[in-house]
């Protein structure tokens, strides 16, 4: 009998889990079948890699050894479909993303058309929603994986930075910075602010770059708390306080002249988007085809 990398993901899965029946939900199989594998698994050792329980399964002195090498083995198995994603055009599937505000409404739009001509067979379905509703679909096997604006922390998901992007001061065309050369921060917190909810991932980069040059973000005068950026822009627009936004979200506006872009001279507000799915799922090559074709492009060239 051959060692089976099958049977590993499975091991890996159920140690991870902790327990048989929450790795047979997360692999979509039944709990017998997951028990079997893993005692198939066993005999092929001659070694028993867990301890069950009522409470929690325990890894052996086998299985802790065994873990490391299950865990290179899936991440080979993924950086494999990597490397042949690349010489794959006919890919066929659909594809099932989650992604926040920003990235959805601005910038993936923009990366859909190029993707579909490079691989016309893949059907994408894309859900705009807040990280925390990603989160949960990812975790409930609804979506395949999803991008997001902020990082988190989850022991059940894998993280990774996909993208770059940076956000900008954006002020109404009769605002008076509105011909200002550049600002300080200092400057900057002075004046009133509209700006997206609290935990929104534009929210949080910008907090924390506040925060940096000692300004309190408690400290500055929030007018109004929207729930999208589409809000924020028409609010801005209205001259109603400024902004901090993706600068990919205001192209359309700054180009018309509806809205002016300032640069501040003591700050960058640079940030990452990250790809996040379960650590015990073995993606479909089609969404490893997607996040390749999403690391290799500059952002820039498309916004």
């Amino acid at each position: 009998m051959a060692l089976n990398f099958h049977q590993l993901h499975i091991f890996y899965t159920v140690a991870e889990r902790g327990s048989f029946s929450a790795a047979a939900q997360a692999l979509h199989m039944t709990q017998p079948a997951v028990t079997m594998q893993v005692q198939s698994l066993e005999d092929y050792f001659g070694t028993k890699l867990l301890l069950r329980s009522t409470k929690r399964i325990e890894l052996t002195e086998a299985g802790r050894a065994l873990m490391p090498y299950a865990q290179r083995s899936i991440e080979l198995i993924r950086d494999t479909d990597a490397a042949m994603s690349l010489f794959t055009k006919q890919l066929k599937g659909r594809l099932q993303l989650g992604a926040s505000l920003t990235i959805g409404e601005y910038i993936l739009p923009r990366l859909l058309g190029p993707f579909g001509q490079e691989y016309p067979t893949i059907s994408i379905s894309m859900k705009v929603m807040n990280t925390a509703q990603i989160m949960e679909d990812i975790l409930n096997h609804q979506l395949n994986f999803g991008l997001i604006e902020a990082p988190v922390n989850h022991p059940d998901m894998h993280m990774e930075a996909v993208m770059s992007d940076e956000l900008k001061l954006i002020v109404s065309k009769d605002h008076p910075l509105a011909d200002r050369q550049s600002l300080t921060l200092a400057e900057v917190a002075e004046y009133p602010f509209v700006l997206r909810e609290q935990g929104s991932g534009t929210r949080l980069v910008m907090e924390e770059q506040f925060r940096k040059k000692k300004i309190d973000p408690a400290s500055l005068k929030v007018v109004m708390e929207l729930g999208s950026t589409g809000a924020v822009k028409s609010a801005v627009e209205a001259g109603l306080g400024i902004s901090l936004l993706s600068t990919s979200s205001v192209k359309h506006e700054v180009e018309l002249g509806l809205i002016r872009i300032i640069p501040i001279s003591d700050s960058q507000f640079k940030r990452q988007f990250y790809s996040i799915y379960l650590k015990s799922a073995l993606l479909p090559i089609s969404a490893v085809t997607f996040l390749t074709f999403l690391r290799e492009r500059n952002l820039q060239q498309w916004l």
